[in-house]
C-alpha cells in the first residue's frame, strides 16, 4: 500500500529547484513540484517545501538545507547533490559519501523516508563529458552505498536510457528540459508507487537532420550564450544561485509558485 506522506521537502540544486522547465507562473516547475502535485491528488493534506538553490555545492545543501528540513519536520526528503562538486577541481567522492552517511541517518533519525538519487549519464553535447561521466559513476557508486546502508528509496537515473536523448535537455546541455524532469517525476513516483501524470509521456518531438555547418553556429551561440559565463562565474567564484532564494522555503499546501 501506497504510504500517505503528510509532508515532502526537497533539497538540492538546480535539479530539484526545476531548471529549465517553465510554470505556469513564471516559476521555474521540476520533477520535484510535479511530484508534489501527484502527492497532493493522494492526499489533500499533503505539505511541501522546495530549499533548492541553483549552483548549490553538496557542501552548502548540507550546512544550508538540510538544518533548515530538520526544524520542518517532514515525512519525506528528497536529497540530491554532488554534480556541482563533480565539475570542479578537488572533487573527492569518499568526502562526499562521508557525509552523506550522515545527512542520510540524521534525516532518517527525524522520523524521514529519503529519496536519493543516481545522477543521470552527461549530457549530449556537453564539453568534458568522459572526465564527467568518470566522475558521475565516482558519486554515484557511493550514493548507492549510502542507499542500501540506510534503506533509502533510490531513483536509478545513471540506467535510465531515455534521458540519454538529447530532448531531455535544455539549450544550456546542462540542465534537463521539461521532458526530462517529467520523465524524472516519472521515476521517482515509481519508486513512490504513486501514479504518475500521463501527461509526462508526452511524445517527443522528431529530430531533424542538421547539417555540419549549423552545428558548428549552434555550438558557437551555445559557448556565447552559456560556456562564457559559467567560465566567468568560475573565475570570479560566483554563483548563478548568488542571488536566488528558496522558491518554497517552508512547508505548505501545494500550489503553483508564484516567483522564480
Amino acid at each position: 500500500m501506497t504510504q500517505r506522506y503528510r509532508g515532502f521537502a526537497a533539497l538540492g540544486d538546480s535539479f530539484t529547484e526545476g531548471m529549465n522547465d517553465p510554470g505556469k507562473k513564471g516559476a521555474f516547475r521540476g520533477w520535484a513540484d510535479r511530484v508534489a502535485e501527484r502527492l497532493a491528488a493522494e492526499n489533500d493534506d499533503l505539505t511541501y517545501a522546495n530549499l533548492a538553490i541553483r549552483g548549490r555545492l553538496f557542501d552548502q545543501v548540507v550546512d544550508d538545507q538540510v538544518p533548515a528540513a530538520l526544524r520542518l519536520r517532514p515525512d519525506l526528503v528528497s536529497f540530491a547533490a554532488g554534480a556541482n562538486d563533480a565539475m570542479r577541481p578537488g572533487f573527492n567522492p569518499h568526502r562526499i559519501g562521508t557525509r552523506l552517511h550522515e545527512v542520510v541517518r540524521v534525516l532518517t533519525a527525524s522520523g524521514a523516508e529519503v529519496i536519493l538519487f543516481t545522477a543521470p549519464s552527461p549530457p549530449p553535447r556537453l564539453p568534458g563529458a568522459s572526465l564527467l561521466r568518470s566522475r558521475l559513476i565516482s558519486l554515484n557508486e557511493v550514493v548507492r552505498r549510502v542507499a542500501n546502508r540506510h534503506s533509502a528509496l533510490l531513483v536509478n537515473l545513471w540506467d535510465d536510457v531515455e534521458l540519454r536523448d538529447a530532448r531531455m535537455w535544455s539549450d544550456d546541455r546542462l540542465h534537463m528540459s521539461p521532458f526530462g524532469h517529467a520523465k524524472v517525476a516519472t521515476d521517482v513516483c515509481t519508486v513512490l508507487e504513486v501514479a504518475p501524470d500521463p501527461a509526462w509521456a508526452a511524445q517527443l518531438p522528431p529530430v531533424g537532420r542538421t547539417a555540419w555547418l549549423s552545428r558548428r553556429k549552434e555550438d558557437l551561440r551555445w559557448a556565447r550564450g552559456h560556456l562564457a559565463p559559467w567560465v566567468k562565474r568560475r573565475i570570479t567564484k560566483t554563483s548563478s544561485g548568488d542571488t536566488v532564494t528558496a522558491k518554497r522555503p517552508t512547508l505548505s499546501r501545494w500550489q503553483e509558485p508564484e516567483t522564480s
